[in-house]
C-alpha cells in the first residue's frame, strides 16, 4: 500500500475524535448553563464518573458478561436455525412456496411483542433473552441463506451435474459455498440483532445485564445512570463491530477485490 493511501484514514480517525470532543463539549456547555435541562439530558462529567465507578468496582463487568453471553448464544442459535431453514426452503421449491406467506407474516411482526411470551415460557432468566435474540438473528440469516441458494451460478450447477455430482456433493460443493458467502456478509446485522435482542429482553424484565441496569436507573429517575448504561452499550457495540469486521475480512479474504479497492490499496 502506498504511504499516502493510509494518510486519509489516519486523518479521518482524528476528525472523528475531534467531532466527538466537540459534541461532548457542546453537551457539557448546554447542560451546565441549563439551556438543556440536566434532569432530562444528564451531565457528561457525572455520566463519565458513573461509568468509571462501574468499571473500577467491577459492577458493570458482571452485568456486561450476562449481556454478552446472551448475545453469543442468540447469534449461535439464530445462525444455526437460519442456515438450516434457509437451505431447506431454498432447495425445496414446493416447501418454499408453501411456507413463504407464513415466514413473511412472522417476519413482518415486530419480534418485541414476543418478549412477554418468551418470558412466560422460559422465565426471566437468560433463556428468554436468548429466545428473543434468536428470533431476530434467525430471519437475517435465513433470508441471506435462502437468497444465496437461489442465486447459485447455473453454469457451475450444470457443470457439476454433468460431471456426475450427487445431491450431497452439490450441497457441499455448490450450494453451501454460495450460501456461506451471504451469511458471512450478514455477520454485522446478525451480531447487531443478537445484541439488540439481549438488551431489549433485559430491559423488559430481568435480574441482570446492562438493560437491567438501565431499567433500575430509569425507575429511580437517575438519568445520568441511564446515559451511563447507554455509553457502556455503545462502547460494547463498537467493539463488537470492530471484532466482526476483522473476522469478516479473514473469512471473505478469498473474494476477488473490486477495481476501486485495488486502486485504493495500490
Amino acid at each position: 500500500m502506498h504511504p499516502q493511501a493510509a494518510r486519509p484514514r489516519d486523518w479521518m480517525n482524528a476528525y472523528w475524535l475531534l467531532l466527538l470532543a466537540v459534541l461532548v463539549g457542546l453537551w457539557y456547555v448546554l447542560t451546565s448553563t441549563e439551556a438543556l435541562p440536566p434532569f432530562f439530558f444528564g451531565e457528561p462529567l457525572k455520566i463519565g464518573l458513573i461509568v468509571v465507578q462501574w468499571v473500577t468496582s467491577g459492577k458493570v463487568l458482571v452485568h456486561l458478561g450476562f449481556t454478552l453471553i446472551e448475545t453469543f448464544l442468540s447469534f449461535a442459535f439464530g445462525t444455526a436455525l437460519g442456515v438450516a431453514a434457509g437451505l431447506t426452503l431454498g432447495l425445496n421449491e414446493f416447501v418454499g412456496r408453501l411456507l413463504d406467506p407464513f415466514v413473511k407474516a412472522v417476519n413482518a411482526t415486530p419480534r418485541v411483542v414476543f418478549a412477554p411470551i418468551f418470558a412466560l415460557w422460559f422465565g426471566l432468566g437468560i433463556w428468554s433473552k436468548v429466545a428473543l435474540g434468536t428470533s431476530l438473528v434467525f430471519f437475517v440469516v435465513f433470508f441471506n441463506v435462502f437468497q444465496g441458494v437461489r442465486d447459485v451460478n447455473l453454469v457451475v450447477l450444470a457443470n457439476a451435474r454433468m460431471l456426475g455430482a450427487s445431491s450431497r456433493q452439490l450441497l457441499r460443493s455448490v450450494y453451501l459455498p454460495s450460501a456461506t458467502s451471504w451469511v458471512f456478509s450478514s455477520l454485522h446485522n446478525a451480531v447487531g440483532m443478537a445484541f439488540v435482542g439481549a438488551v431489549v429482553g433485559e430491559y423488559l424484565g430481568s435480574a441482570a445485564g446492562i438493560g437491567f441496569l438501565i431499567l433500575q436507573a430509569e425507575g429511580a429517575f437517575d438519568v445520568n445512570s441511564v446515559y451511563a448504561g447507554i455509553v457502556v452499550l455503545t462502547i460494547c457495540a463498537l467493539v463488537l463491530d470492530v471484532a466482526v469486521s476483522s473476522i469478516e475480512q479473514r473469512l471473505l479474504a478469498w473474494r476477488p477485490k473490486t477495481a476501486e479497492t485495488e486502486r485504493a490499496q495500490a
